[in-house]
């Protein structure tokens, strides 16, 4: 996320912006461009995001939703953030950001 410009009230943009920040170890991409996150909503002071795996039996779902959350609470204004783990849909290779497909080799 670009530290450089003062933001005053968090949006959804700049939550899935900040998200970006969060890297799946094993394939070393954000979670973003991973097509994990579902969804971002705020409400007042709190945030809730909607987000899945690769798979759900994934060793590092504890690391990277901690991580999720602890990007979320740091934004301005949000004292509150929760992170909910979702299967349906399933994630499927097709939800990756095309570039990174391309990377991947997908």
């Amino acid at each position: 996320m670009n530290k450089k410009a003062v933001i005053k009230k968090t949006t959804k943009k700049i939550a899935e912006e900040a998200l970006k920040d969060v890297i799946d170890p094993e394939l070393g991409v954000n979670i973003v461009d991973l097509g994990l996150v579902y969804s971002v909503t705020l409400r007042k002071d709190k945030i809730y995001l909607k987000m899945t795996l690769t798979f759900p039996g994934c060793p590092l779902a504890g690391p990277i939703t901690r991580e999720a959350k602890e990007v979320l609470k740091a934004l301005p204004g949000i004292k509150k953030a929760k992170v909910s783990l979702v299967w349906d849909p399933p994630w499927t290779p097709d939800m990756v950001n095309k570039d990174i497909k391309d990377e991947l080799g997908l």
